[in-house]
């Protein structure tokens, strides 16, 4: 469809004017890669483009979409609060009803231990106020060299410059000059690749907490203020902990005054079949971060949780120091919080975290079904509605794939030729799900069988390539 103004396509409109995240931008300005796809429509689990096409969306946009697509009565609720009033900042202890009424109900959800919520617009800015805070709150208590966050390799936590540092994948800081130097990062819990030979789940987790111990004591426990994880790796390649992991990580941090963030962007409002991963791991933290389920992602909106601990730190800043001088033109913002409230609403009366937990469990069950003993598969794990299948050359020796052949990005682009949109996620040849919380039993049947269509199809053509053994 052209534009009357300038008889342009809304394709190469599109490629003139807009700058894609995560798009190799030469190709795509030049109309090398066929895009964009423009999506103009979505109801339940799936979308539609300009061009007809319906897609399964396994991954509920960027694992966020979580009561799926199409909810009216979301729209309709962002509708009649900016009829009464559609915006008004929370500075000097302004505030409005949605956001009262929102933040009442998140605390009863979080571990008790938590107090107050300061919001944003999403998970990048929502680690910058949890990294300030931390700052703020050791200033206060006459630490200011505590000052570190130590992260983990692959951990996800955004892409601005703290939160980009914060994340430990090489791709967000390559040509950015990132990470910065208050940052550092300790070892992936991932035991399929990082156990040592026989080396059982609990006993690698002590020793990532050993990892952690030891960088915090070469450091100087007087210069580190926290320690940031997912319980669950995200976007580094869908990872749950092995077992005992954030107990024995809960010991260093306690051990050396350190503070948890626990990063809950992605598992927070059921994703894992509880309320939040810091319940379903037995975590502590201190901090939480929260975005994406808040609102399903129909209005942007995120959050960072202070606990007990933290808060009454912050109450005592303010009589050395004054106001809590941070603040967003847009935080608390009332239509973002109406369509969280009727977001959550929406997950409590269809029982959505119940329905996480028991087709989830069903989910992780096709998925090993599938594809365990797969001739290039390595590794199949998950938790919740959260799913990877990890591929390599050889699966006896634990061989990966030559980066240069792309193979993540072949099985994603064979997925979508099946009607499936799995994402290719970063550092290894993964295919990842992350499927809105309404999927059913008989979605999980759909999305597993084209994976293995598409999967199939990939394998075949490797094997004809050479590149991969016949089984």
């Amino acid at each position: 469809m052209a534009d009357a103004t300038h008889n342009l396509s809304l394709e190469e409109m599109d490629r003139q004017s807009v700058l894609h995240p995560f798009t190799q931008l030469k190709q795509f300005a030049a109309g090398d890669l066929g895009g964009p796809r423009i999506v103009n429509g979505g109801q339940g689990i799936r979308i539609t483009d300009t061009k007809g096409n319906e897609l399964i969306d396994g991954f509920a946009g960027l694992y966020c979409v979580n009561v799926g697509y199409g909810r009216t009565e979301i729209a309709e609720a962002i509708y009649e609060q900016a009829k009464t009033l559609a915006y008004y900042h929370a500075y000097a202890g302004h505030s409005n009803e949605p956001t009262i009424r929102l933040s009442d109900k998140i605390l009863r959800k979080t571990p008790s231990n938590m107090s107050k919520i300061f919001y944003g617009l999403g998970g990048s800015d929502a680690n910058e106020t949890n990294t300030k805070i931390v700052w703020y709150y050791n200033n206060v208590r006459g630490m200011p060299r505590k000052t570190k966050i130590i992260a983990r390799k692959r951990g996800y936590h955004g892409g601005t410059v703290f939160s980009g540092s914060l994340t430990g994948l090489e791709i967000f800081h390559t040509a950015f000059n990132l990470p910065v130097p208050q940052v550092l990062h300790t070892t992936t819990p991932h035991h399929y690749w990082h156990a040592e030979a026989g080396e059982s789940e609990r006993d690698f987790s002590k020793r990532c907490a050993e990892d952690l111990n030891r960088m915090i004591e070469e450091e100087g426990p007087d210069t580190v203020g926290a320690f940031i994880g997912e319980p669950v790796l995200g976007t580094g390649g869908i990872i749950p902990p092995p077992e005992g992991y954030w107990q024995e990580i809960q010991k260093v941090l306690d051990r050396h005054d350190v503070l948890l963030i626990s990063d809950e962007v992605v598992c927070g409002f059921g994703r894992l079949g509880s309320e939040f991963g810091a319940l379903h791991y037995g975590m502590k933290p201190d901090l939480m971060t929260i975005a994406k389920g808040l609102t399903s992602a129909y209005q942007p909106l995120s959050g960072s949780i202070v606990g007990d601990k933290v808060w009454k730190v912050l109450e005592e800043g303010s009589d050395i120091y004054g106001p809590f001088a941070h603040g967003l033109t847009y935080s608390a913002h009332p239509c973002g919080a109406a369509a969280g409230l009727a977001n959550l609403a929406i997950i409590e009366r269809e029982g959505l975290v119940e329905n996480a937990k028991t087709t989830g469990a069903y989910f992780q069950q096709k998925l090993h079904e599938a594809f365990d003993g797969h001739p290039m598969v390595g590794e199949v794990r998950g938790e919740g509605l959260l799913g990877a299948i990890e591929f390599v050359a050889d699966p006896a020796q634990k061989t990966r794939f030559d980066p240069s052949m792309k193979v993540g990005a072949q099985l994603a682009a064979a997925c979508i030729n099946e009607g499936l949109i799995a994402r290719a996620m970063p550092h290894g040849d993964i295919l990842g799900f992350a499927p809105p919380l309404i999927v059913t039993r008989a979605d999980v049947d759909q999305i597993v069988a084209l994976t293995v269509k598409a999967v199939d199809g990939v394998t075949d053509k490797l094997v004809r390539e050479g590149s991969l053994k016949a089984a």
